[in-house]
């Protein structure tokens, strides 16, 4: 198992007991051999210049609403769930999630599902993001069959915990940061999800938390995609799998653009150890229609979590 300049291990797809070893210690791995089309990826990174480049009047109609998590997300909008004194994050976004058809049972279930919205100025929107979350979520698939079976958690539910899943993207734009800017270009946090995955933009920014309380540069080479372990497998994993803090740093006058792919399973699923849990794990579940839905009503700027328990992502820095 390499390591990039950064200190994230780099793997290959298949190299299970790589992958075990890298996200059972920081958390992180570059992984190489993901079979995600160059096309893909290059279509995406397109698009999200194009996306952002656009009037504020035009995001406000399609911005997002407490009804619907779809759509613009403004400039320093949302807030750390648990912190609002902390000033806003340095970013603007724009949310998907699953396509779900109009026809499935779940959209009568629970409102966090339903149709996407597409920004209007973006005619290939559609397309371009269809085929690369399609390519997203083989490798994901992929990936958590291969860390499934090295762990001992094949057979135990999985596959049927993401059949009409909450994944999600967040198609981010971090303008140019000035040098008296107070604000992070995201704050410190953890991710609410089974694995995330992200094509790092290459101006850097992205930083992991090690265990000893330092931030590193989350490095990547260009030919791998970054892989973190979420709340979720690492409660399934009984703690095995480790969900690490980490955040962006938006360097000086430079813009940022990212899109990470969020793997999370179905509403109706209580994430609980599926293993017997490691020393030190600290036992719970996670009810992942209920935190979900949390996140979202947190982020905005005048609610305050219910549930004083749970980090709902924020965490210090």
């Amino acid at each position: 198992m390499a390591v990039s300049r950064q200190g994230v291990p780099v793997v290959g797809s298949e190299e299970a007991d790589g992958l075990v070893e890298a996200l059972s210690g920081v958390g992180f791995a570059a992984v190489r051999d993901h079979h995600v089309p160059d096309a893909d990826l290059a279509a995406m990174r397109r698009l999200l210049v194009a996306l952002f480049d656009v009037d504020d009047g035009a995001k406000d109609r399609q911005s997002v609403s407490r009804d619907d998590y779809r759509g613009y997300i403004p400039l320093r909008f949302f807030s750390p769930n648990r912190d609002k004194a902390a000033p806003p994050d340095g970013f603007e976004g724009y949310k998907l999630h699953w396509e779900c058809p109009p026809d499935h049972p779940v959209r009568s279930e629970c409102a966090l599902y339903g149709p996407n919205r597409w920004a209007d100025h973006l005619p290939e929107m559609p397309s371009v993001v269809e085929s690369w979350w399609a390519a997203m979520e083989a490798f994901a698939s992929r990936l958590m069959a291969g860390l499934a079976d090295a762990i001992g958690l094949q057979g135990k539910g999985f596959a049927e915990a993401m059949e009409a899943p909450l994944t999600n993207v967040t198609l981010l734009h971090y303008p140019g940061r000035r040098a008296d800017d107070p604000a992070p270009g995201f704050h410190s946090h953890k991710d609410i999800t089974v694995v995330t995955i992200l094509d790092p933009d290459p101006v850097g920014g992205l930083e992991v938390r090690t265990r000893d309380g330092a931030w590193v540069e989350a490095g990547c080479p260009d030919d791998a995609l970054l892989v973190n372990v979420g709340d979720l497998l690492e409660v399934w994993s009984g703690g095995r799998l480790v969900s690490t803090p980490h955040r962006v740093t938006n360097p000086e006058g430079v813009e940022r653009y990212s899109a990470p792919f969020f793997m999370v399973p179905n509403h109706r699923v209580v994430v609980e150890p599926l293993l017997d849990p490691v020393d030190g794990f600290e036992l719970r579940s996670v009810d992942v229609g209920q935190v979900t839905a949390e996140v979202w009503r947190t982020n905005w700027p005048d609610e305050t979590p219910s549930d004083t328990a749970s980090h709902l992502g924020t965490v210090e820095p």
